[in-house]
This record gives C-alpha cells, structure tokens and sequence, in this order.
C-alpha cells in the first residue's frame, strides 16, 4: 500500500516525501504533515549538517549504506523528496512494499 508521503518505484527504490524540522529534540521519523511524514533531526540547518544528518539516519534506519540515500528535491528547504535505493529493513511508520 503506498501512502502520500511514499511510493516504490519498479526497481525496488523507496520514494519518500518528507517534512525536516531541524534542531528538534531528537532524530524521529514523526507524524504525517498534509501529503509529507515529518522528519525531526538535532542538527541544525547550517552549512549542509542538516542534510548529512538526514542522510545518516535515514541510511540506519533502512539498513542500507549512505550512498544509497540520495535528497531527489529540496536540498535547500525543509520539503524533501527523498530516494531510498534497496533498503534492506522498514521503520515501523513506512508501510511494506505490496507484493506483486
């Protein structure tokens, strides 16, 4: 089942629209946020930490090395579309892929 906020593309890869609030109290995937989930991270926007510390959790939290986690749209903003190219393990907020 696909939600707003993700989608799986033929080839396995996780599309993930997410919502970043930096700074947060802790590093989270949260509730959904409109068409988006919310991604809280410590890290604050300065300098591309931000984007390094997302790109580090979301890499842990799939099981799959930092290379595979590439920021598709919004780099600059807190609205990203994020590829997740053959995680290997789901957090509980991410719906498995259905099967075919």
């Amino acid at each position: 089942m696909e939600t707003p906020f993700h989608r799986w593309e033929d080839d396995g890869t996780l599309v993930l629209r997410l919502r970043v609030q930096p700074r947060a109290s802790r590093n989270a995937l949260g509730e959904r946020f409109g068409d988006r989930i919310k991604l809280y991270l410590t890290s604050p926007p300065v300098d591309g930490k931000a984007n390094a510390a997302l790109i580090a959790y979301l890499a842990k939290a799939f099981g799959t090395p930092k290379s595979h986690i590439r920021i598709k749209r919004g780099e600059l903003g807190r609205e990203k579309d994020i590829e997740v190219v053959a995680p290997t393990r789901l957090p509980p907020e991410i719906p498995p892929r259905p099967s075919r």
